[in-house]
């Protein structure tokens, strides 16, 4: 007998404590886990995002995104009206496989089509690509370095 799926919820982060729970996710998958320095992982957009928070069942925090839009989206998306960046989508080691990151993506978009936004824009590590594709996302442009990762541009219209 398999194990049951691990019971969880993706909400909007509104609260400061899902705010905090969001930006620990963040600290574990990106400074500790990938390396990247915590002076850049924080950023003035933060305040401005709409964050998503997925949690266990029993308050755990298991993954993260954020959504920009508006003038905070336009260095992210070339500027293109109507065009939302996704960004800092993180899941931690254990609910990774388990759908966690698909269910935050998804909570991203529908929050950009609350919006009125026609289109998600995102910077994935291309270790990921596959995984964003797989969600009707398609990369554009070149690779290029981003706290010394390699990331490709992608889009997906709503």
């Amino acid at each position: 007998m398999s194990p049951s799926p691990m019971a969880y919820e993706v909400r909007p982060a509104e609260s400061p404590a899902d705010r905090e729970a969001c930006f620990a996710v963040r600290k574990e998958v990106f400074v500790a886990e990938q390396g990247v320095d915590e002076e850049i992982e924080y950023d003035a957009y933060d305040a401005v995002a709409v964050h998503v928070l997925a949690v266990r069942a029993d308050g755990v925090p298991l993954g993260t995104g954020r959504l920009l839009h508006g003038e905070a989206a336009a260095a992210k998306t070339g500027g293109e009206a109507g065009v939302g960046s996704l960004g800092r989508l993180a899941v931690v080691k254990e609910a990774r496989g388990l759908g966690v990151g698909v269910a935050l993506v998804r909570a991203v978009e529908e929050a950009a089509r609350a919006r009125g936004l026609t289109a998600v824009d995102l910077h994935a590590q291309t270790h990921a690509l596959g995984f964003y594709e797989r969600l009707g996302y398609t990369a554009y442009g070149p690779e290029f370095p981003d706290a010394g990762i390699p990331h490709r541009a992608m889009r997906r219209a709503l």
